[in-house]
């Protein structure tokens, strides 16, 4: 999608409520790559009989991930459990990179870096505990979610408004595009109205 050469007010909106330094780091990401468990989703796990039958998203994580996508900004999954749930989320929502039972997720990421021909400048990452850590030292943009552990706030750039599983990753989203001024397309397509901020 064609970047406008005029911002979309919401834009402005959004980004008046993030530091310069981390508009700065959004506007130069090309890949996002998120956890799922307490990030796309609130973090509980249900299980029946069989192991674990079923996880909770969030519709408009699910629709800020499709406007990365279509944007040009390459999206992964990289969690630390395994399942045929996020497999399926991945499928529905056209994203290519599902990596599951991942232990070290910075070597993951520096992976898909090098298969993409990207600096770490240009990779975010989103999670919320230990095994994200390493990951959101080294990535360009690093984000969590509110109620994340102390030692997880302090390590990243941007803590959403909202908790997991309840449209974090979707801020993320609108953080990025927004900096990169990809939002305001998604808006005027759809005239959109945002409180006082009108086309």
């Amino acid at each position: 999608m064609k970047t406008p050469a005029i911002p979309h007010p919401a834009e402005a909106l959004i980004l008046a409520r993030v530091p310069e330094h981390v508009v700065n780091r959004a506007r130069e990401i090309k890949l996002m790559a998120f956890d799922v468990d307490g990030i796309l989703t609130d973090g509980a796990l249900w299980y029946g009989e069989n192991g674990e039958v079923a996880k909770r998203f969030h519709a408009l994580d699910g629709y800020g991930l499709r406007m990365l996508r279509e944007s040009g900004i390459v999206v992964a999954f990289i969690t630390g459990r395994k399942g045929p749930i996020v497999a399926r989320r991945g499928a529905e929502l056209g994203i290519e990179i599902v990596l599951q039972g991942v232990r070290d997720k910075l070597q993951s990421l520096t992976q898909i870096a090098q298969e993409h021909g990207l600096s770490f400048d240009q990779i975010g990452f989103m999670g919320d505990d230990i095994m994200d850590l390493a990951a959101l030292q080294r990535v360009g943009l690093a984000a969590t979610v509110p109620g994340a552990p102390a030692y997880i706030e302090q390590a990243v750039h941007w803590v959403s408004g909202k908790p997991g599983g309840e449209g974090a990753a979707r801020e993320c989203c609108d953080l990025i595009l927004a900096a990169q001024k990809r939002l305001g397309p998604f808006l005027s397509q759809n005239s959109v109205v945002l409180g006082d901020v009108t086309q």
